[in-house]
């Protein structure tokens, strides 16, 4: 099985957003993405790209993808974030992830980042057990917050 990793194409996109589609039932929130292929195409590939893509192919056939993007940390400096990772299901457990893996962590550190990070949901144990033993630390008493949309609106018209 011949696995190449690159860099995501403008053309890829129907694929990536059917894997994020795939990941969003993974982590059991299947009608969350509200995406469409023109917004990735528009925010990834424009004058100032805000996310870097990577795709796995097995056979020319995309099977997995890391979406990537910069933050910058008040206490380390660059910081590059890992969105999602994601390999289809019926290709797990092949090294796929792995390389996938591997490749945002190279890019990161040839960027000359000072940390990498991302999020992984707590019933995720494999995924867990996999970021360890790779040297990763898993903070566990750090909490994710986010506001939605509707959240967002509600809370400035209360301003």
């Amino acid at each position: 099985m011949q696995i190449t990793i690159r860099n995501a194409e403008k053309e890829d996109m129907p694929k990536v957003l059917e894997l994020i589609e795939e990941l969003a039932v993974f982590e059991k929130e299947p009608h969350a993405v509200e995406v469409s292929v023109g917004d990735l195409e528009a925010a990834g590939f424009g004058a100032k790209p805000m996310f870097r893509c990577f795709v796995a192919e097995v056979d020319t056939k995309i099977v997995g993808m890391a979406l990537v993007y910069f933050r910058f940390s008040t206490w380390k400096g660059r910081v590059l974030h890992l969105e999602d990772l994601i390999v289809t299901n019926a290709m797990r457990g092949k090294g796929i992830g792995e390389r996938l893996y591997a490749a945002v962590l190279e890019y990161g550190h040839s960027l000359g980042c000072k940390r990498v990070q991302w999020e992984v949901l707590g019933w995720n144990e494999g995924a867990i057990k996999f970021y360890e033993r790779s040297g990763a630390s898993v903070l566990r008493d750090w909490h994710v917050v986010h506001m939605d949309e509707q959240g967002l609106t509600h809370f400035l018209k209360t301003q």
